[in-house]
């Protein structure tokens, strides 16, 4: 465990230091594109966050290579440097397009590519599903389906990157409940050692975010771009089909194991999917929309969730800390749930789902409070229309 903290303050200090560097130089040179239409922010911020994280990334990963505990994932290297290479093909991509807004089609081959690469040449790919034991039929179905979950991985991220903070906040969170998830999923399997790729890639994206996150808190000096929440998306789908290995569905009997294991045996897809939930439902309605209308589904507008909290009353802090109290209130009830049932501790079991009911309850509650405010508003108005004309 303290190799991990290790590699979560490294990293963190790492992309802090790079993060200020590439702010200063954007400054200098004025590397940052024009404010868009459907943008929040005012004033030209530049957008090299992305840059900070991928060198925050290829740190880890270097100093890693000298540690002992993470040699069992250097022991086939070619995952490695194919992980290395996408995420640098992604951040190329990313980072022309946040100084010259290249067209989407390029950009979207662009991904495809990165996927191909880690599925391929990485040969991390999702073998097997935990829905009956099912196992993916064939390689080219294992290939493809690992490039499409990566891709709408990836998407769904960059999606969201709409106010300060915001990414790098649910992505911290999100990879502290997946570290710890991953964690527990290597101790049950009985493995020999818990230092495993998923589990550092965890705590190396928990620590790109924690470093970035004080420059990109709101007012934001620095943006990650699509150059940073691609890198995020990228890594965190690799993370979850790296984890996947650990289970073997087809060795799961319901008439054997019971609730428990099936439960366990259901979170390689459930818990990784909670985990991104929100940028995953903005995703699906924005695709859903822009379809409707006629459009391509990766066309900007101003109609995200992010945009939708702001148009309901909420500020852009008031926005960005409910996102991250939907993101802990998902991730850890499941994470909970999952905890308890599998260790037989019936305690733990009810107090994720208990946790999970009264937090949406109130994140319901807080999400909906300007909309309410606006209502009773509106209702008094109406009931004494003199009173506000006097007010007036």
């Amino acid at each position: 465990m303290k190799q991990y903290v290790f590699t979560i303050l490294f990293t963190a200090t790492v992309t802090l230091i790079f993060s200020w560097a590439v702010w200063r130089i954007g400054l200098r040179y004025k590397l940052y594109p024009a404010i868009r239409q459907r943008d929040v922010h005012s004033t030209p911020t530049p957008r090299l966050g992305g840059v900070a994280m991928f060198l925050g990334v290829v740190a880890a990963f270097a100093v890693s290579a000298f540690t002992p505990y993470f040699q069992i994932f250097w022991s086939n290297p070619r995952q490695v440097y194919a992980i290395l290479a996408a995420v640098l093909l992604t951040v190329l991509v990313g980072l022309a397009d946040d100084l010259w807004d290249l067209d989407w089609m390029i950009k979207l081959a662009a991904q495809f590519l990165a996927a191909g690469i880690i599925a391929w040449f990485g040969q991390l790919q999702i073998y097997s599903l935990p829905i009956g034991g099912m196992t993916v039929p064939s390689a080219a179905v294992s290939f493809t389906l690992t490039v499409f979950a990566i891709v709408i991985v990836m998407n769904a991220v960059n999606f969201i990157d709409g106010l300060d903070g915001l990414v790098a906040g649910v992505c911290l969170i999100a990879n502290v409940i997946f570290f710890a998830y991953s964690y527990f999923v290597v101790r049950d399997s009985g493995a020999s050692s818990y230092f495993n790729l998923a589990s550092f890639m965890a705590c190396v994206l928990v620590g790109i975010c924690l470093g970035f996150l004080p420059m990109n808190w709101h007012p934001a000096k620095l943006f990650m771009g699509d150059s940073g929440a691609l890198v995020l998306g990228l890594l965190m789908a690799t993370s979850a089909i790296a984890i996947s290995g650990q289970f073997d569905p087809a060795t799961l009997d319901p008439d054997e194991f019971g609730r428990s294991q099936l439960l366990g045996a259901f979170m390689p897809i459930l818990l990784p999917v909670a985990v991104v939930i929100l940028p995953l439902l903005d995703f699906a309605s924005a695709v859903f929309r822009r379809m409707r209308a006629g459009k391509s589904p990766f066309s900007p507008d101003r109609k995200h969730l992010h945009h939708r909290m702001l148009d309901m009353g909420h500020s852009t802090r008031e926005s960005v800390l409910i996102f991250y109290a939907w993101t802990a209130i998902i991730g850890l009830s499941i994470l909970l749930m999952y905890i308890g049932v599998g260790h037989d501790w019936p305690g733990t079991y009810w107090l994720g789902v208990g946790y999970g009911v009264v937090g949406f309850i109130a994140c319901v509650i807080v999400t909906l409070a300007p909309a309410r405010r606006r209502a009773a508003r509106a209702a008094h108005a109406a009931a004494h229309p003199q009173t506000v004309k006097e007010h007036r």
